[in-house]
């Protein structure tokens, strides 16, 4: 879906799995500041919103995801993922109940399959599952923000930051008169900031838990079976997750950021080396500069010089090995 905000004045299109919302509004370290002092919102409506209701609805989620929802208090935010019977993952929640229905955003695209799981799941459990992306669009108010959210919407309240559950019809007045407006690629510069992992940037198909840190908050290690807990079970008692999420200092002098899927090699071997991770994401941040998260293997060391194809990277630990 197109959004209408790329009508705003200095709207860029982002490119790719965000198309259809902006990357920017012609002033990218602009719009960062503004997120970072609790300013401002970021249009998210291209994201997939599925709804769960029915009175079943927290008890059959809770056999579905690997978080512990059972018994979720209304309002409460919280992550949840789905994974394969191998443990790999494969959808990530964020998700909140209201009270009487379960809302939650998904990646760009992929809310038809998480539906056609859910509707394959359902047997005799009282639920009723909906893709919502047509008619709600997602809308981001940062961590600080006291722009109050339109009375009725479904808020889902984290630390960082306010996800508001918008009727798309409200998307253009509410931008009219909520300004200014942050694109993507401020939102993504943040996300790296803290060091959080997104499905199809940090994953790939053989992605588990714990190599991205989403035990704890989206993995509920005292839950009952779900697809998948084997794996994570397994990993969890042995500690030996095949890869690690690091953050990267880049080499502030290069022009270019190295895109998703470059290869990282240790620098001390030079460009022949053999291949030790890659680069998930990588950003131009308002105060660390260019930096970026990435996948490495398990056993590189902590203090190892790094090199995405011509950039020299240093190594910040988010997963211990």
């Amino acid at each position: 879906m197109k959004s209408p905000l790329l009508a705003l004045p200095g709207a860029v299109p982002a490119e790719g799995v965000d198309e259809g919302v902006a990357a920017h509004y012609g002033d990218l370290f602009r719009e960062q500041r503004a997120l970072a002092d609790g300013s401002g919102f970021v249009d998210l409506s291209h994201r997939g919103v599925v709804t769960v209701s029915g009175e079943d609805r927290l008890s059959w989620l809770h056999l579905l995801l690997t978080q512990h929802v059972s018994d979720l208090p209304p309002h409460q935010a919280t992550e949840a993922l789905v994974l394969s019977a191998h443990g790999h993952i494969e959808h990530a929640l964020y998700l909140v109940d209201d009270g009487e229905t379960v809302w939650a955003h998904v990646e760009p695209g992929t809310q038809d399959a998480l539906v056609a799981y859910l509707e394959s799941m359902k047997f005799f459990y009282r639920v009723e599952v909906a893709d919502r992306t047509g008619d709600i669009a997602v809308v981001h108010l940062p961590a600080g923000s006291i722009a109050e959210p339109p009375e009725g919407v479904v808020v889902r309240e984290t630390p960082y930051g306010r996800d508001l559950f918008l009727p798309r019809a409200d998307l253009e007045p509410y931008a009219h008169k909520s300004g200014p407006a942050a694109g993507l690629l401020a939102y993504e510069a943040l996300r790296v900031e803290h060091h959080r992992p997104r499905v199809g940037f940090e994953t790939d198909h053989r992605t588990i838990p714990h190599e991205l840190g989403w035990i704890g908050t989206a993995v509920h290690l005292q839950k009952g079976c779900y697809r998948g807990q084997e794996t994570v079970a397994r990993v969890e008692n042995l500690g030996k997750p095949p890869r690690r999420l690091v953050f990267l200092h880049l080499d502030g002098s290069e022009v270019h950021l190295p895109p998703h899927g470059t290869e990282l090699r240790l620098a001390d071997e030079g460009p022949d080396g053999r291949k030790i991770g890659v680069v998930t994401t990588s950003v131009r941040h308002h105060e660390l500069g260019p930096v970026a998260l990435a996948l490495v293997k398990r056993n590189v060391p902590l203090d190892a010089r790094l090199v995405a194809d011509t950039t020299a990277a240093a190594q910040e630990v988010i997963v211990e090995p």
